[in-house]
């Protein structure tokens, strides 16, 4: 009999007779609820990766691929000024990192691109009993291109475990600005180092083979593990600028501009600058209150793009 427009067809069963069920080691495993009203949840936003690759078309900086997982999200590139510069935002919606969570970026920037690095909000370290948050970076430069890789401070919570670290390779004629800033905790809580462990690596490596690594370990419950001079202060920052085809007298330059810079906010600062061990300059620097610590970064990053491209301070946008 046909069946009409709206009727569901019926099947025959045999009368006494039922599927045969395949014995519990041969099932597929299925997604069921531990108990009423949860499901298992052991690897519910535990990985995110971010793949970027930039190239240079029409005097103008895009991005050529893009690849992410949650919890990345990715916006357009915005254009601040005429350099044709693609000013990127780092997107973490997730609001911050929990034990377990492991985070990576791997950025490709080729040929004389030029790309501007930063993020809407501070990064967020949760507490964890026991897992780590992880979040690893890697970059490759290209010969002639420009990173400027300016994201925001992060805040490691009391009792939070963070391992972070970023391997940046510079292809000859490349520039890298990078800064790092870490926040000694939720300072208006009263949690000022009071984290239970956090890692951080930082290596850049130029076309010679000459590498610069800041790499230390926090423990602020042991004598091995102690932030030292930084323990009176709340944040703490480090800013590099590395070129290998500048001329020394641009980094003599731009080392006598950063020197008078620091000594300027003596009492709400306290850094120093010198000569790493690739062709650039290194900056350290501590503060005491967040707004101190954006005047700093603004007046260094202002006194770089001067000295090295003649090129003014870009105001960022953050959404």
């Amino acid at each position: 009999m046909p069946i009409r427009e709206g009727q569901q067809k019926r099947t025959s069963r045999k009368v006494g007779t039922s599927p045969k069920r395949k014995p519990s080691g041969e099932r597929k495993p299925s997604l069921k609820k531990k108990d009423p009203g949860r499901f298992a949840t052991e690897l519910v936003g535990r990985v995110g990766e971010l793949k970027l690759d930039y190239a240079k078309r029409d005097h103008r900086t895009i991005i050529s691929h893009s690849y992410f997982t949650t919890p990345w999200k990715l916006l357009p590139p915005i254009y601040l000024d005429d350099t044709g510069a693609a000013y990127t935002l780092l997107v973490n919606p997730s609001g911050g990192l929990v034990g377990g969570d492991h985070l990576s970026i791997d950025m490709n920037i080729e040929q004389d691109a030029h790309v501007l690095i930063s993020a809407p909000s501070a990064n967020r370290v949760y507490r964890t009993e026991e897992k780590v948050s992880e979040q690893h970076v890697n970059i490759t430069v290209g010969p002639g291109a420009i990173l400027e890789w300016f994201p925001e401070h992060t805040i490691p919570f009391a009792g939070s475990r963070f391992r972070q670290t970023l391997n940046a390779n510079l292809a000859p004629g490349a520039t890298l600005l990078l800064w790092d800033a870490l926040a000694s905790g939720r300072i208006a809580r009263g949690e000022r180092w009071a984290f239970t462990d956090l890692e951080n690596e930082i290596r850049i490596t130029t076309a010679s083979g000459k590498s610069l690594l800041e790499r230390y370990v926090l423990d602020p419950a042991t004598d091995l593990g102690r932030v030292g001079l930084a323990e009176e202060w709340n944040y703490v920052a480090s800013f590099y600028v590395v070129n290998d085809a500048m001329a020394s007298e641009v980094w003599s330059g731009l080392e006598s501009k950063i020197a008078a810079i620091l000594d300027a906010r003596q009492g709400e600062v306290l850094g120093g600058v010198s000569t790493p061990p690739v062709p650039g300059l290194a900056v350290k620097i501590l503060t005491r209150t967040a707004p101190d610590l954006t005047t700093m970064l603004d007046a260094l990053w202002a006194a770089v793009r001067e000295g090295l491209w003649n090129l003014p301070l870009v105001s960022l946008r953050k959404y």
